[in-house]
């Protein structure tokens, strides 16, 4: 019989239980037995705890040495202002209420910031009890530093994890896949239904939720934001090219501007892969640019390829429209990298709004963070003050009732509330089964050993191994009980100790679940689920006007709207395309009723913005809780934020390729068709329990057959834009599959990827 290989997962619980038991153990011992320093000795134990277990510091042993190291100061700063408050319960509490949110809010600014929390946190938790002794402040900070210094040590000797991937090495894997596909498509291997499955893996790929927590860009700064657009930019380019090679061979007939096309797409995404692996320079968008520039030019006149029939013309015209867009998601990657990592700080020739991240600063992106979750709607503001309260009221109990060693209760507080109340209850019963079966077996440890020292000295570092290893792994009841007997062995060692030892911890634990057990209830108990579906429903409301506003503005653009390839613009005679868009707001309202005093499209598009952010907030919180919900039931809240984003994006471009004023019967159609979609929009958001069937106005056959052969590629834009809208609509009710279809899957929907769309003023 073949024996079962260990799973990855406990196979870095152990190494990682191994660093940190050796870290802990080597300080601990050097401390009390040959320095006789046990306040010392306290630090040297819980410094690497804190960091090397109870943070959850990800990447490989370099990572997170590193990222020890960062964090080591704030850790110095915790201890010393944990010890000047510690002089009575009342600023102890202050403190803990400030810092406890300070902290949890900063997560925000990364992986890395938000891994570290749990572990900042018991550096002042640790030091802000009583007793008040100041003048063992240097002591504390000595054991400080060799407790992290020893963990930095072992994470980079002793076993260390592998080094992660990096993103935009998986970004570089995809996109010389796509260079590929798009080469091989200009030869005129089109219908390849094979290579298409090739193409959707990969871009599955790309989802963060797919790479370490390491690699995942989804810092506040300008180059995990540069990346996480390309990122997602590269999936929407492999998902182009997959609906290609699964396009019939009779709607594949060669076509000389696309085909040049495909080449130009192939040739950046080349470049931009051996940037990404540093062998070459960033290249800029400009050449990529100015064959879009070409290709947007020809693809709506007669001597592009369209003729009298307008059936072969429309056909015509939907792969060119699919083919643009790949373009234009190839271009969007190359600016996106030059943004991330080539310095550049402009937007080249695609819409400012995209790139809103290339101009300003660090700080300033740091702080439009922060001051984007400053809102009681946003999940990481929610946990903010739910980690506050709890602490807080965790140190008032345990300083007023003066329980012995109450640091244990706000550690419990720390390590076992949960953002749902269903959830917290369920990790409460069964760290408190773990406890009191850990404090029976302590009790009986104590009981037997006596005042023996050297027993507790021998069963300690076996304790920590097995606790450290198991814990992670097996839940709660076995990380609690078996902390219980790591507990037991070191307080034994550093005074003399009775049975009770273990029944203050037990009682300490079950204080500390508590009050996570009430916080839970009173503070938000329904955690992400309540929100993410108010999000959903508030961001779906804010995106059905956009969609009127949007269609409005292209089909009564005023001249002859054209890419300028010197400067890399759209830009139209008379009107620009934002200008457009607003300045026809009000008449897209006077068929809309209510909605002709919601705003310009500028504010339509900000407040659709800004409600995605906070959805797509809301719904990562929510699939880290688990989701509720099973895949085949409820609403598909991916789905619907898909649908969103693919709001916003249509509303970028689409007003930018507009080819004049469309014929009345082409402007009533496509209002018409707007309006019914943005009255399914508003239906979706109340989620019926049969979801809703969106259908827009298909482009009449007279309708097209009448259109001005310059007008008709808008008009075939905007029915493409709609009926995969609709698509994606009817699907939100939840009967479809977890992950949209490949025809209607927008990319930008990932949480991370949000932001790459955002506006400044969105936060």
């Amino acid at each position: 019989m073949r024996k079962r290989p260990p799973s990855p997962g406990r196979a870095r619980a152990t190494r990682q239980a191994a660093r940190v038991t050796a870290a802990s153990a080597t300080g601990f011992y050097t401390a009390l037995y040959v320095l006789d320093r046990p306040v010392v000795a306290v630090y040297a134990l819980f410094a690497p705890i804190a960091l090397g277990l109870l943070s959850p510091i990800p990447g490989g042993g370099r990572d997170r040495a590193r990222t020890v190291l960062c964090v080591l100061p704030a850790a110095m700063a915790l201890t010393a202002l944990g010890t000047a408050l510690a002089v009575s319960t009342a600023p102890a509490v202050a403190g803990m209420l400030v810092i406890g949110f300070a902290l949890s809010f900063g997560s925000a600014y990364g992986p890395a910031a938000a891994s570290a929390v749990p572990g900042l946190l018991l550096f002042y938790v640790l030091a802000c009890f009583p007793p008040y002794e100041p003048d063992t402040l240097p002591q504390r900070l000595c054991g400080l530093l060799a407790g992290v210094a020893l963990l930095v040590l072992f994470e980079l000797l002793l076993l260390p994890a592998p080094p992660v991937q990096p993103y935009r090495a998986r970004i570089a894997a995809a996109l010389d896949l796509a260079a590929a596909s798009a080469l091989a498509f200009a030869q005129g291997h089109r219908h390849a239904p094979e290579r298409a499955g090739r193409l959707r893996e990969a871009g599955r790929g790309l989802r963060l939720s797919q790479a370490p927590p390491a690699s995942r860009p989804t810092g506040a700064g300008r180059t995990d934001r540069g990346l996480a657009q390309a990122g997602a930019a590269t999936r929407r380019v492999l998902d182009q090219l997959s609906r290609m090679a699964e396009r019939p061979e009779s709607e594949t007939a060669a076509d000389p501007p696309s085909e040049e096309l495909l080449r130009g797409v192939a040739a950046a995404c080349t470049a931009t892969a051996a940037a990404l692996r540093g062998t070459r320079a960033v290249p800029g968008p400009e050449a990529l640019e100015e064959m879009v520039a070409g290709f947007v030019a020809v693809r709506g006149r007669p001597s592009g390829g369209l003729h009298a029939d307008t059936k072969a013309s429309r056909r015509l015209l939907e792969c060119r429209s699919d083919l643009l867009v790949t373009a234009v998601s190839a271009l969007t990657v190359q600016a996106a990298v030059a943004v991330a990592i080539g310095g550049r700080r402009d937007a080249a020739g695609l819409p400012p709004e995209q790139f809103w991240y290339a101009r300003p600063s660090t700080p300033e992106l740091l702080a439009l963070r922060l001051s984007g979750n400053l809102t009681l709607r946003s999940v990481l503001f929610q946990n903010a003050v739910r980690t506050a309260l709890g602490l807080g009221a965790a140190r008032l109990v345990a300083g007023v009732l003066g329980l012995e060693h109450g640091f244990w209760v706000l550690l419990a507080v720390l390590t076992l509330g949960r953002t749902t109340a269903g959830a917290t209850w369920s990790t409460v019963r069964s760290a408190a089964t773990g406890t009191l079966v850990g404090a029976l077996a302590a009790g009986a440890l104590i009981f037997e050993a006596g005042g023996t020292v050297e027993v507790y000295a021998a069963v300690l570092v076996p304790a920590m191994f097995i606790a450290f290893s198991v814990g992670p792994i097996a839940g709660p009841a076995w990380a609690q009980g078996l902390f219980t007997l790591v507990v037991a062995a070191a307080f034994s060692q550093l005074a003399p100790a009775t049975w009770r030892l273990a029944e203050t911890r037990l009682l300490d634990v079950l204080a500390g679940c508590t009050i996570g057990l009430i916080c839970g209830v009173l503070a938000w108990p329904a955690g992400a689920h309540a929100e993410v579906r108010r999000g959903v429903a508030d961001v779906l409301r804010a995106a059905a006007p956009l969609v009127q506003v949007t269609v409005s503005a292209v089909v009564h653009a005023s001249g002859q709207s054209e890419w300028s390839g010197a400067s890399g613009t759209f830009a139209a005679s008379g009107t620009s395309a934002t200008s457009g868009a607003a300045g026809t707001s009000g008449a897209a309202g006077t068929s809309d009723g209510p909605r002709s005093g919601r705003g310009t499209a500028e504010e339509a598009m900000r407040l659709t913005r800004h409600r995605l952010r906070i959805a797509e907030g809301a719904y990562a919180q929510y699939r880290t809780e688990g989701g509720r919900d099973r895949v085949d039931s409820g609403p598909d809240w991916h789905l619907a934020l898909n649908c969103a984003s693919h709001t916003v994006t249509g509303s970028h471009w689409l007003p930018r390729q507009a080819y004049g004023p469309a014929p009345p019967e082409a402007v009533r159609w496509a209002r018409e068709s707007a309006a019914r979609l943005a009255t399914a929009m508003d239906g979706a958001a109340d989620f019926p329990a049969g979801g809703v069937r969106a259908a827009p106005v298909p482009l009449p056959h007279e309708v097209a057959a009448a259109a001005p052969v310059p007008v008709l590629p808008a008009l075939v834009d905007i029915d493409t834009w709609l009926r995969t809208l609709a698509a994606e609509l009817t699907g939100i009710g939840g009967s479809g599959p977890d992950e949209p279809p490949p025809a209607a899957r927008d990319d930008e929907s990932h949480p991370a990827a949000a932001r790459e769309a955002g506006a400044r003023t969105g936060g």
